[in-house]
């Protein structure tokens, strides 16, 4: 059993860059025990004692089955579950493409969905699942007609948050979050003026999960305000 050394454990997907890296470097600041994830399970760049890196393919059944078994037999608990990792190869296209869709969908639905099902029983009471969404995948605010995949992917994800709201209530907290327009590789800010750094988000989305958040919130962490399903 890896010890956590009384620490808050907390699994973040699609720690290699971006958003996921810099809400790693947060959780570990502010003391707790980071479980991260990338494909290889090679991070290199967390050598602490509190951190443990994890080989994850959302793409991948297997993989997420194998990496499951890896989380029960070290761990008992997850206090906090951020499901981060995320693709968006169709941002800025105004026609599908099917290779791309279907990638998107895996990554940031099916994928997404299927890992943190397996992971709900290591969830105590009181915890949390936070899924970063987007304001892209807002019915209310879609006013343009480019990036599909992408768009009813967060669609897709924050249905789930509904879903996982309605099933835990009471027993654990769940929130989508919008990261704000936040200069990474994934690049939505090749559409929108991306105004934060992956640090100044991390910040951010860090004060909204110690927050006493209502659960089922669309929560824009840029703005620090609620957003229209």
């Amino acid at each position: 059993m890896k010890t956590e050394n009384n620490r808050k454990t907390v699994l973040i997907t699609g720690v290699s860059k971006g958003i996921g890296k810099s809400l790693t470097k947060k959780m570990l600041a502010e003391n707790y025990f980071v479980i991260g994830t990338n494909r290889e399970g090679k991070l290199k760049e967390f050598e602490d004692e509190n951190f443990y890196p994890l080989a994850l393919d959302l793409t991948n059944p297997e993989n997420i089955e194998k990496a499951q078994k890896t989380i029960a037999e070290n761990f008992q608990h997850i206090e906090i579950l951020i499901n981060n990792a995320g693709v968006g190869p169709d941002l800025g296209s105004q026609e599908p493409e099917r290779k791309s869709f279907a990638q998107t969908f895996e990554v940031n639905v099916s994928g997404t969905v299927f890992f943190t099902e397996c992971l709900i029983k290591l969830i105590p009471e009181n915890g949390k699942i936070i899924n970063i969404s987007s304001r892209m995948g807002s019915m209310d605010e879609c006013e343009t007609s480019d990036s599909i995949a992408y768009r009813m992917s967060k669609s897709a994800l924050n249905m789930y948050t509904k879903i996982l709201t309605n099933r835990l209530k009471g027993k654990v907290k769940v929130a989508s979050v919008h990261p704000g327009w936040v200069k990474t590789t994934i690049r939505e800010s090749n559409l929108i003026n991306a105004t934060l750094t992956p640090e100044e988000s991390a910040a951010r989305i860090f004060s909204f999960i110690k927050s006493d958040f209502e659960s089922g919130i669309f929560w824009n962490a840029e703005k620090e305000e609620k957003i229209l399903w």
